[in-house]
């Protein structure tokens, strides 16, 4: 029985990149989260550490941040994309690469009901997100967001489902839904207005939730991916991770009140967490392009 060297990748992770466009008295920031990670002929170094093909990690972080100045951040899509092809065009032994870039919001702040020229304020948790990935002369983009909280106050029920000897949960036909959405979408191509793309992707996703009357956080997850395939055709697939944020009716009878679903405790853990894909059945699949990506 022979021992070999399997698949594998190296790289440098979590690099806070923050770059401010001072070219207007006006100025714009982008606040990344910027990782690399490099595929090839890399057997020796693993074998006999050999190192002949090993792009120091310290020089992809300095890339990163040297492309920042040279080529300016714009799009995180078109960011990701010329990092991974110059790493792939340019280190020897190299013919893969992966560029996961998470970008930041931020805000401008008001003065006199006007946002400030160059002061800010940090929009929530919600990051919108690239995962690109550059495999011999084919580039694979799946762009997303995450932690993009959401919650309706009605329109969800969640009842019919099995019981047993360990089941407490009660039926209900009117409850609060609420989650962090986690989605990634697979484009069919780069040739894409990736800001415009993402709004509207976003937009159609929050309409989706808001507008479907829920039997179940699965049911609102199909018709997120649903809406967002229908109304943005450069689209392959999306995939949805959907934590259920409880919310649970307290009992206020200890004192005399009622609660009409109105006062709720909101638990953090533990949770129910709804996963799936929303795929068109005309496209082929990409692994490529999830290549050590989690799946959802």
């Amino acid at each position: 029985m022979g021992i070999v060297m399997g698949p594998n990748q190296y790289g440098k992770a979590e690099v806070h990149l923050v770059a401010v466009d001072r070219s207007t008295p006006r100025h714009s920031i982008k606040d990344l989260t910027v990782s690399s990670a490099l595929r090839g002929d890399l057997d020796a170094a693993h074998l006999t550490g050999d190192n002949s093909n090993v792009l120091p990690t310290d020089t992809q972080k300095n890339t990163a941040f040297a492309f920042a100045k040279k080529h300016g951040v714009g799009e995180i899509e078109d960011f990701a994309l010329r990092l991974g092809r110059h790493f792939t065009s340019t280190a020897e032994g190299i013919d893969g690469a992966r560029i996961l870039v998470e970008e930041a919001g931020w805000q401008r702040i008001p003065v006199d009901g006007e946002g400030h020229d160059h002061s800010f304020s940090r929009t929530g948790e919600e990051k919108r997100t690239t995962a690109v990935t550059i495999d011999g002369d084919r580039a694979h983009v799946v762009s997303g967001l995450k932690d993009l909280v959401v919650l309706k106050s009605t329109g969800s029920e969640f009842w019919g489902y099995p019981k047993d000897e360990y089941t407490t949960l009660p039926e209900t036909d009117d409850r609060i839904l609420a989650t962090a959405v986690s989605a990634r979408w697979r484009y069919r191509h780069t040739d894409v207005d990736w800001g415009k793309s993402f709004e509207d992707i976003r937009a159609s996703l929050m309409q989706a939730f808001a507008t479907t009357h829920s039997l179940a956080l699965q049911q609102s997850l199909y018709a997120m991916g649903k809406a967002a395939l229908e109304s943005h055709p450069e689209l392959a697939e999306v995939r949805l991770s959907l934590p259920n944020k409880h919310h649970f009716l307290v009992d206020l009878s200890y004192c005399g009140l009622e609660n009409d679903n109105e006062v709720f405790y909101a638990a953090d853990r533990p949770y129910g967490l709804i996963e799936g894909t929303v795929k068109r059945d005309d496209v082929e699949d990409e692994p490529m392009a999830w290549y050590t990506t989690p799946e959802f």
